[in-house]
């Protein structure tokens, strides 16, 4: 392997966000949560992931959006994880609302019920999470960490790990969506194993 030689770095200014400035790789997530007149709001994340090994799914909002109220309201929402042919939905679901606040391209989405907590998923997604608010962490700027304990999960059956298959089969067969904010979006289908020394312990 040959080494990569230093380069001279730019200087991002910290006055203003970087994260326009390049691209990085992130997953997509749409969160699923109910209005206060029970109809239901799907708004894509990508600051999304597990909090830690155990059953807790994290994602970053601001309590401007309804999301984050909503979820303070009812203490619960979904999670939909959108395949690649599923990108335009999930855009939709940020189509900004009318004068009214109504998000009227909402019904237009397939859904399918969530099974424990009050809520839709993005119907025809490849794994499925249902959470209860753990806790909301304010103050990071305008924004805030919503973390939720997971009580119900659900994958696809094409998604499913199991003993009998091989992960890039997996893999190739159902494609993996990734997002690279701040505005492109790609299909994973080609993987490689991870080289991890021995004795590697999690």
């Amino acid at each position: 392997m040959t080494a990569r030689p230093l380069q001279k770095l730019v200087e991002l200014d910290l006055d203003k966000p970087i994260w326009d400035r390049f691209f990085w790789v992130s997953p997509l997530a749409v969160i699923g949560t109910l209005e206060e007149d029970g109809s239901p709001n799907l708004a894509p994340k990508h600051m999304v992931t597990p909090m830690g090994w155990q059953n807790y799914f994290g994602f970053v909002c601001t309590p401007r959006h309804s999301t984050y109220r909503n979820i303070d309201r009812d203490g619960v929402f979904t999670v939909s994880m959108p395949r690649p042919d599923q990108v335009v939905l999930a855009s939709l679901c940020a189509a900004p609302r009318c004068d009214d606040s109504a998000k009227p391209v909402l019904a237009a989405l397939p859904t399918r019920p969530a099974k424990r907590v009050k809520g839709v998923h993005l119907a025809q997604s490849y794994l499925f999470l249902e959470c209860e608010l753990e806790r909301a962490v304010d103050g990071f700027g305008e924004n805030s960490l919503v973390v939720g304990r997971i009580v119900q999960a659900g994958v696809a059956p094409d998604s499913l790990r199991t003993l009998e298959r091989d992960g890039q089969d997996l893999i190739r067969a159902a494609p993996l969506l990734a997002y690279l904010p701040p505005c492109r979006f790609t299909a994973i289908e080609q993987t490689f194993s991870f080289p991890l020394p021995d004795g590697f312990e999690r």
